[in-house]
């Protein structure tokens, strides 16, 4: 893969918050590769719901690397998320969690100067899946470039892990609602495009790498989830659209497994 890193003299910083719950098998990896990047202002946020199995006591591990951590229960993910947003003192807000790692160490200095270059609301790549127990083993890539705001009623969305939104876009149309479960970042994609024009691009390239097995691949019940709450999504958001349209995309996802 061709990496392509804009200088750090024309960049931002950039906020990252990691949300976690009970992560002690995967949070390091995450640690380390935020660590690892090579972007010279980056601020990590880590918001954990209160961990009973060991999370914290890998935190303070690379207390040194993290600019702030907050450890209490909450409400679910969006709520988390939302926190973390709160708290971020950048332009720039990305967000990985425990389970996942950048696809390289420059991915933050390229997401940052191009953002900055280009004067972007929202920049976004593509994402790759890992069997949990063989990292090398990819077996899944989803690619944003078949999102458009045009296909936000078929359920496209760009790949959220790997979306960077300016701050300006929560203070035009708020954050993540905690009345999703699943879909809160979809809802927060169909209102941002539902707002008004936005610049957006999307990087044609592995921008994170994702474990299998989160809550919005975890199996049949969380996928009609999910797709009951991208339909109520969209019609909250005034984007006409119906569950056979929604369903529609899944030959197409096919593709992201027979083609990685």
């Amino acid at each position: 893969m061709t990496t392509t890193v804009i200088s750090t003299a024309a960049s931002m910083k950039i906020s990252i918050i990691t949300v976690c719950y009970n992560s002690v098998d995967t949070i390091a990896d995450a640690l380390k590769s935020i660590s690892r990047q090579t972007c010279p202002e980056i601020e990590h946020i880590i918001i954990d719901g209160a961990s009973r199995d060991g999370t914290m006591a890998v935190i303070d591990g690379f207390r040194d690397r993290i600019s702030r951590v907050v450890s209490e229960p909450d409400r679910g993910i969006y709520e988390a998320m939302n926190k973390g947003i709160s708290l971020a003192n950048a332009d720039l807000i990305g967000f990985l969690n425990a389970d996942d790692v950048y696809a390289d160490d420059h991915v933050l200095e390229k997401v940052a100067g191009i953002m900055h270059q280009e004067n972007l609301d929202m920049l976004y790549g593509d994402v790759a899946f890992f069997h949990p127990r063989a990292p090398s083993r990819i077996v899944r890539q989803y690619r944003s470039a078949r999102f458009s705001p045009a296909k936000i009623a078929w359920g496209w969305m760009p790949a959220h892990p790997a979306l960077f939104v300016h701050r300006r876009l929560f203070e035009r149309v708020g954050p993540f609602r905690t009345d999703y479960r699943i879909a809160g970042d979809f809802e927060f994609v169909a209102r941002v495009f539902q707002s008004g024009i936005i610049r957006h691009r999307h990087i044609p390239e592995v921008l994170v790498n994702m474990r299998t097995g989160g809550v919005s691949t975890g199996g049949w019940r969380n996928t009609l989830m999910l797709n009951r709450e991208v339909l109520r999504a969209c019609r909250e958001n005034g984007i006409k659209t119906n569950l056979v349209k929604i369903l529609s995309k899944y030959p197409m996802k096919i593709l992201e497994y027979v083609l990685p």
